[in-house]
């Protein structure tokens, strides 16, 4: 008997949902913000090597695993990826905490146009006029709040050059998605589990001391950090490229909406004209992504 067909709605549908979870990120950790940033990130590592395990052995694909040990050049590059990754996650947690969620969407606005620039440094990938534009509005953006405010907004370069300069590992690094989170965590694993275990020992962890509700989110958070990830994946085989980078705006429109209207963080006009001019930014890199594709179908 012939299966039934797939509808369109679920690629769309997967897509939203992964970009919603990462948008919805800082009411997450913002709910154990009582725990050090630090000891959130070495849970998250930790359950996230548990829960990518079994997705890997339930698919299968262990055999991924044990081809990029066997490359140990593969393996440094990896091992470089996964210091950049958990400098991402540390951070963030880190801002979500101070109450700085704004800035974790300015980041996450300005990414994509800061792995633009990393193409043109790095991989000697050349911008149009349209390109230059939009990455030279964002510098302006970034200025605005650096001339506004006395100093460079850090949180939101840290994560977006963290997250561009692992994108740019990443993209010459030949492993899947799911295996090379896994390997990257399980990499980091040995010393942030050791970490862990001084801390139960000292008696100044807080898994098994504060109360249920931190346990289930600590162990969760491994959970929350693999589901967009198997969503993402899913969505990315049903998509075009221009519909998934039009989602990817989810995940910052989400944590702008979070800071502003449900933690209240400040808005001025300072952030109104930055986050104008990455919008507008955006909106031309966009449209010139889009245009550039169709030119080159026909």
């Amino acid at each position: 008997m012939d299966s039934k067909p797939e509808s369109p709605l679920i690629g769309p549908l997967a897509a939203i949902t992964a970009f919603s979870l990462w948008g919805g990120y800082p009411l997450y950790f913002k709910a154990i913000k009582h725990v050090p940033a630090f000891e959130i990130m070495s849970h998250r590592v930790i359950w996230t090597v548990l829960f990518l395990g079994i997705v890997l052995v339930l698919r299968g694909r262990m055999s991924e695993v044990r081809r990029v040990f066997a490359d140990l050049k593969l393996l440094r590059t990896l091992m470089l990826s996964s210091l950049l990754v958990s400098a991402n996650w540390l951070v963030f947690i880190w801002a979500v905490g101070q109450e700085r969620v704004l800035e974790t969407s300015l980041g996450y606005y300005i990414n994509p146009l800061v792995s633009v620039a990393l193409g043109m440094i790095f991989l000697k990938e050349r911008l149009n006029r349209w390109q230059f534009l939009a990455v030279a509005l964002a510098v302006l953006g970034v200025g605005n709040m650096v001339v506004q405010f006395g100093a460079p907004p850090w949180v939101a370069l840290s994560l977006a050059f963290l997250f561009g300069i692992y994108g740019l590992v990443r993209k010459v690094a030949p492993v899947g998605s799911f295996t090379g989170l896994f390997v990257e965590t399980l990499l980091i694993a040995p010393p942030v589990l050791a970490y862990l275990i001084y801390l139960a020992i000292d008696g100044s962890g807080s898994f098994l001391a504060v109360d249920r509700t931190t346990d289930t989110l600590l162990v969760f958070s491994g959970l929350l950090t693999a589901a967009p990830l198997v969503l993402f994946a899913f969505a990315a085989k049903r998509l075009r490229l221009s519909s998934v980078g039009f989602f990817q705006y989810i995940a910052p429109t989400g944590h702008f909406l979070i800071a502003v209207y449900i933690f209240t963080e400040p808005f001025t006009d300072a952030h109104l004209i930055t986050f104008g001019l990455i919008w507008l930014a955006l909106a031309v890199y966009s449209v010139d992504s889009i245009t550039e594709r169709r030119r080159n179908r026909s």
